[in-house]
Formats: C-alpha cells, sequence, structure tokens
C-alpha cells in the first residue's frame, strides 16, 4: 500500500536530510506532501549542507531551493499515514510554532509512522512525544531527548533505531539504514 507522506520543513533545512527522503520516497511510489509554515505550494526554502569535516561539529554550506508542493495551513494530518522531519536549522525554529507542534503531535497520538532524523529531534522535544521513547539525532541534541523524558540512542552516524512507530538516525550518512527502517513500518 502506497502511503501519503507529510514533510515539514523550513528555511536551512539540511539539503540531503530534505531532498533524498523527499525523492527516494516518490520513487517508491509514496505521495509526499512537503510544507512549511508560512508558505504555499510553489514557494521555495532555502537548504543548507551539513557536512562532518574532522571540526568541532559540522560545517554549514549554501545548499539548493527545494520547491514545496503543498499549503502548510491546508496540511490535516488526519489525511496523513506518515510524516518526515528532516533536520538542519529549520527545526530550532519550527519548534516555536504551535501548528507544528500539534501537526507532529497528531502522528504520535495516532501511532502513525514517524521519520525524524538530525536536528529533527528538537521538534520532536518540543512536541512532548519523546518521553519513554529511544531516539536517536545528532550528538548535540542529545540533552534535548533526555530533557523531554526520551532515551538517546547514541549510535554511528550510518545507522538509525526504530523504537515503534518512531524512526529515527544522527544525520545524513544514516539514509540508507534509515529509510530502509522507515519503508519497512510503512
Amino acid at each position: 500500500m502506497m502511503a501519503k507522506i507529510l514533510m515539514i520543513t523550513g528555511d536551512f533545512t539540511e539539503d540531503y536530510e530534505t531532498m533524498v527522503p523527499f525523492q527516494t520516497l516518490l520513487a517508491c511510489g509514496h505521495s509526499v506532501d512537503a510544507v512549511c509554515p508560512g508558505k504555499k505550494a510553489g514557494d521555495t526554502v532555502k537548504t543548507a549542507i551539513h557536512d562532518f569535516e574532522g571540526d568541532q561539529t559540522y560545517s554549514e554550506k549554501p545548499g539548493h531551493n527545494f520547491a514545496l508542493n503543498a499549503d502548510f495551513s491546508a496540511a490535516d494530518p488526519a489525511g496523513y499515514d506518515a510524516l518526515v522531519v528532516p533536520g538542519g536549522r529549520a527545526p530550532e525554529y519550527l519548534r516555536m510554532n504551535p501548528d507544528v507542534l500539534a501537526k507532529v503531535k497528531h502522528f504520535f497520538d495516532a501511532g502513525k509512522p514517524v521519520a525524524a532524523i538530525c536536528h529533527g529531534a528538537q521538534l520532536l522535544a518540543a512536541a512532548g512525544v519523546l518521553k519513554g521513547r529511544t531516539c536517536s539525532a545528532y550528538p548535540a541534541c542529545a540533552y534535548e531527548v533526555t530533557a523531554s523524558g526520551g532515551t538517546f540512542a547514541d549510535i554511528a552516524v550510518t545507522e538509525a533505531v526504530t523504537d515503534g512507530n518512531l524512526v529515527t538516525a544522527p544525520a545524513w550518512p544514516a539514509h540508507p539504514a534509515w529509510l530502509k527502517q522507515f519503508l519497512a513500518i510503512l
């Protein structure tokens, strides 16, 4: 069965963590609506490329303009089968939007599949959905995972972890494991 998937993203979302799952899920026959608060179908969000070059944290470079294909305000989570939350800097400010948090919470309340990667855990923590859950994320987000009642999965950057309906990973090098596990629960 092909799923209808909601992707919540925003300006300076991580390039690979947005484009790769979006395109992969479409290639597998799923429908993906990419939305951003305050924007509509046809608008774009700027992406940022995060790379691991031996520094104390990731480096950041300008990415692409990613075209949204649906309106945030019209995206009723009840009409979707699953949620994808990319990382990057977008979750940092999206977590302050009550409408975003309500949409995220819906997927957990309904037990629907959710895939979050890297800083996407910031959105999950702010939505209050990690209590008692195991969640991976970029290591700098470990505090938010544990402070919100979750257990931080400190795994290799190429790995992912599934806890019930939640699939998480530290960063884009985990795409093969993260997307495989997400596709398995769809």
